[in-house]
């Protein structure tokens, strides 16, 4: 495997992801920003952080797929959300939720940020979510 996470003792806990990946590999994956549109471009679930969430993964793992890797080839994963808020959290990990399974995502998750900004590609996106997979 071209990816090991860890949490060294004394790091902040508890949180959903490890805090380091340590990464060999001589293929480098990284997905652009992909937010939540079908392959027609139309948006999906405006207004809706969870199933925006969701469906950026969803797009992300395509993308993987298409280089040859999995979410298990993933070292780091950042998280772009319009308004962010604390009170968001949850709602944003639902959507993390309802597809660990659906898409074989690590748990807990490899290392990620989540970053509030103003806006982002047009004003229905939510989320956008940018992934980097080492492979060997």
């Amino acid at each position: 495997m071209a990816v090991q996470y860890l949490t060294p003792d004394g790091m902040f806990q508890p949180v959903p992801y490890h805090h380091v990946s340590i990464s060999t590999g001589t293929r480098h994956v990284h997905v652009a920003g992909q937010i939540a549109r079908d392959p027609a471009g139309n948006p999906v679930a405006p207004g809706d952080l969870t199933a925006q969430v969701a469906h950026t993964l969803r797009n992300t793992a395509r993308g993987l797929s298409g280089a040859g890797a999995t979410f298990a080839d993933v070292a780091r994963l950042r998280f772009y959300v319009t308004g962010w808020t604390p009170d968001q959290y949850d709602t944003f990990m639902a959507g993390i939720d309802q597809v660990t399974e659906e898409l074989a995502i690590p748990r807990p998750l490899p290392p990620l940020s989540v970053i509030g900004v103003d806006y982002l590609f047009e004003p229905d996106v939510l989320v956008e979510l940018e992934a980097f997979a080492l492979l060997d």
